[in-house]
């Protein structure tokens, strides 16, 4: 399969997985974790909310802020400088909805960050494999706000963290310049580190 046929494939089998079966998951991708000592230190995380049948990170969100983790969720930037940036939320955040319905929080531009002020991003995706590839959505939003890490290897960036359903596995994915990888991974049934 190409990019965009697992993209069609994947989608589809998220988006068949039951209220019930996405409930179960979002309670055991908070237990995994809150097993993974990246998430556990973190002060700052990057976060999304879900759509599209991706794995619910809503429960660790709320541990999350619990434990007095400061967090964040993405916003599509409307300025050519920065493709994706970051607003910090608390439970009672306003939302507006972007291009794609996808809720965000409504913040002043002085109040945005960028990623490599992160400790630690949390980032959906479409499928994974066993080197650290991810396939995302196919927009490029998070490999563009994280290409400084292509560039500046050595620089102090976030820990990447794949969040995803057990069966979005594959065994291989094909890899462009342009992906950044990502350093773990952690669905409902694992927790695996792929860069230490």
């Amino acid at each position: 399969m190409n990019r965009n046929q697992l993209r069609k494939h994947m989608r589809k089998q998220r988006r068949a997985v039951s209220n019930d079966e996405h409930k179960q998951a979002a309670y055991c991708l908070r237990a995994n974790l809150k097993s993974l000592a990246v998430f556990r230190s973190a002060k700052t995380v990057g976060l999304y909310l879900q759509s599209d049948g991706e794995i619910d990170p809503s429960l660790a969100l709320r541990w999350a802020w619990a434990v007095g983790k400061v967090c964040y969720l993405p916003i599509l930037s409307p300025w050519d400088d920065r493709p994706m940036v970051f607003g910090q939320v608390w439970p009672h955040t306003q939302f507006a909805p972007n291009k794609f319905g996808i809720p965000e929080p409504l913040c002043a531009r002085k109040e945005l960050i960028k990623a490599n002020q992160l400790d630690c991003v949390l980032m959906p995706l479409v499928a994974y494999d066993d080197e650290g590839n991810r396939l995302g959505m196919g927009g490029g939003y998070y490999d563009r706000a994280l290409a400084f890490s292509l560039r500046h290897p050595v620089y102090r960036r976030p820990k990447l963290i794949g969040l995803a359903h057990h069966f979005q596995k594959v065994e291989q994915l094909p890899f462009e310049s342009w992906d950044v990888p990502i350093d773990g991974i952690v669905t409902d049934q694992e927790v695996r580190k792929f860069i230490n």
